[in-house]
């Protein structure tokens, strides 16, 4: 189990983001890895979303953390009692997904805020933050994520679409710049990336040879809960498990009747088309 410390809370709360090394040991990490290539239905609810220079990156999400590994991620005590230490409440599983860079080919993200996205599905407070696991290396020559140090003070930005995304205004973004660090957010497998749904990220292309997955678990506080309906859940309490149980689930995969998310429904991301591969 992790506790955070006060100085790793302050940390979070002036930069908008929280680095932890090693959230998840080599053999977690490795389970964690040979189940995403060996789980079918990342293959078959996989969905391009397009940069705008014709690169492609890939999201698989699903809203359940049901009773499999990727469950037992999402409710593992380690991730969810830190992001109740960092947003000071009981906090509920907003949604999962799997972000995929394929080499040569992956595609960047924009500028964006979650909260960019989560403000139009009746979330009154950006109190809302997810957990970023790399299951691969994250590096800059496979588009690690890149974030504006500092930005989630500037409240929620604007958003619109570009090409095939939803990104924060680029005028507004371009003069954080001048005064904010952008910080490449380079990681081994195993760390965790904790971020401020306000917090300004992006991600470049995967110009290397080499895969980028990192697995993303989304998390809203009891407090938040959505004034109306939208395609993520409302607030229900959350069944922690022990961190053990990850190992015991090496094998669970989703079950059949999983609801995956469909961008034709999702009108804060962009439209993405299924993957043909």
């Amino acid at each position: 189990m992790v506790t955070l410390s006060t100085e790793q809370v302050s940390d979070f709360q002036g930069n908008g983001f929280l680095i932890v090394r090693n959230l998840f040991d080599a053999e977690e990490t490795g389970i964690l890895r040979a189940a995403a290539q060996a789980d079918s239905s990342f293959e078959h609810h996989v969905h391009d979303i397009d940069d705008v220079d014709g690169g492609k990156a890939q999201l698989v999400l699903w809203n359940e953390a049901g009773d499999n590994l990727w469950g037992a991620v999402a409710r593992s005590e380690r991730i969810v009692n830190t992001m109740e230490q960092l947003l000071n409440d009981e906090v509920y599983h907003y949604h999962s997904k799997m972000s995929i860079k394929q080499p040569h080919i992956g595609g960047a993200w924009n500028w964006h805020q979650d909260y960019g996205y989560w403000y139009q599905n009746g979330c009154l407070y950006p109190d809302m933050a997810s957990v970023f696991i790399a299951l691969d290396p994250n590096i800059r020559e496979n588009g690690c994520l890149k974030v504006l140090k500092g930005s989630h003070k500037m409240g929620r930005v604007d958003h619109d679409r570009y090409g095939d995304q939803t990104g924060a205004d680029p005028e507004r973004v371009n003069e954080a710049m001048k005064v904010m660090e952008s910080v490449y957010v380079e990681l081994d497998p195993g760390d965790a990336l904790f971020l401020h749904s306000n917090l300004l990220h992006c991600s470049d292309q995967n110009t290397s040879e080499h895969q980028r997955w990192s697995l993303i678990c989304c998390y809203n506080t009891k407090h938040n809960n959505p004034y109306k309906d939208s395609h993520h859940p409302g607030y229900q309490p959350l069944e922690k498990l022990p961190d053990s149980v990850i190992k015991k689930m090496s094998s669970k995969f989703f079950a059949e009747e999983t609801d995956f998310w469909t961008p034709t429904e999702d009108a804060t991301t962009g439209a993405g088309k299924k993957s043909n591969s």
